[in-house]
């Protein structure tokens, strides 16, 4: 690998063959510990030939189907079941994955908005390190990329995959092939400059900077709500193992890989996909997690609480479609995203 302007050093070997694990250590000197760094734990499996696959989860720390279902595949995965290399980052933004917050505690940095991030970011911006090393000393050895995602805290989505496609993109259809490979109940694509992408035509997120290199780049949205069923841990797991069967990664009758269920196919686009709310106040949603809406129904109300006396402000869905992430968090701020919905792919 050749030489990486980055404050970043891994220990690992990534023409090494076996499994390998450690920690990638980005230097910080704080008030506890002057020579310190922050350990972003990595495993790295390899064997024979075959495509080499980013593994990615804690990109925000309040995502937890990801984190759990990668230790999980770290510990399992024997080097001789597979051909190729698996590069797997199940806390991808440590600092935050430690705190269980969506952001970093130490800059407040949203890893998903950071990219390409800062090759000599100083200590108090390790999340622009961070980001920089995945997209420069990880991403450019990629033939495909995971990256696991839910929706946190203050979001609840029906188990879902996602790509993107910008405009003329030649590899959408191998990607439209891994979703349906992964076989999450929902498979959505996230057309142009969708809210959820953080916005614009080139959004900051790792998935972005993978489909750069011509990657076959797969997202999650796996449930959320600060938690994890048994539900969405089995999508995530069966998810995981599909797409490397789908990638020939994996030899195809693996007991985990469950490959064959179709997913419904949306697409969420511009910013009458989702439902904000227009006020701060206790949210009284009117319609359930994958609920059919139509344009101008009812979304729910907003409470003042402590005025009563005050009339509740009605929310509206701007547009149809199903609503397949809801806000499980009863209060809300001004601008707080309430809901989003899709709409049926027609290709």
């Amino acid at each position: 690998m050749s030489e990486l302007e980055s404050r970043i050093s891994s220990p690992v070997d990534f023409e090494k063959n076996g499994k390998q694990t450690g920690y990638l250590r980005l230097p910080y000197s704080s008030n506890v510990s002057a020579y310190g760094w922050i350990g972003i734990p990595i495993a790295v499996i390899r064997n024979g030939t075959g495509p080499t696959v980013y593994l990615g989860a804690g990109n925000h720390g309040d995502e937890y189907e990801g984190q759990i279902t990668l230790v999980r595949l770290i510990r399992e995965l024997d080097p001789a079941q597979i051909q190729g290399r698996l590069i797997i980052l199940p806390a991808t933004n440590t600092p935050a994955a430690m705190n269980h917050s969506r952001t970093s505690p130490i800059d407040h940095g949203n890893l998903n908005r950071s990219f390409p991030g800062e090759p000599w970011a100083p200590d108090h911006r390790p999340t622009g390190a961070i980001a920089h090393y995945i997209a420069n000393a990880i991403l450019p050895l990629c033939d495909a990329s995971l990256d696991m995602h839910s929706g946190g805290k203050t979001l609840d989505y029906i188990p879902s995959a996602l790509i993107r496609r910008d405009g003329d993109d030649g590899h959408f259809q191998k990607k439209l092939a891994a979703l349906r490979a992964f076989g999450a109940p929902i498979g959505y694509i996230v057309e142009g400059g969708s809210p959820s992408a953080g916005g614009g035509q080139r959004p900051p997120t790792l998935n972005a900077h993978s489909d750069a290199f011509g990657a076959i780049s797969l997202g999650t949205e796996l449930g959320g709500a600060g938690t994890v069923t048994r539900t969405t841990l089995g999508v995530a797991r069966r998810g995981v193992y599909n797409f490397l069967t789908h990638l020939g990664v994996l030899e195809s009758g693996h007991p985990y890989a469950q490959m064959g269920h179709e997913p419904r196919l949306l697409t969420v686009g511009g910013p009458d996909y989702y439902v904000h709310a227009p006020t701060r106040g206790a949210f009284e949603p009117a319609f359930d997690l994958g609920d059919e809406v139509n344009a101008g129904d009812l979304a729910g109300w907003i409470h003042q609480i402590d005025e009563p006396d005050l009339p509740a402000r009605e929310v509206y869905f701007e547009r149809s479609g199903v609503a397949f992430c809801k806000r499980p968090i009863v209060a809300v701020e001004r601008g707080d995203c309430l809901a989003h919905l899709g709409t049926d792919w027609t290709g």
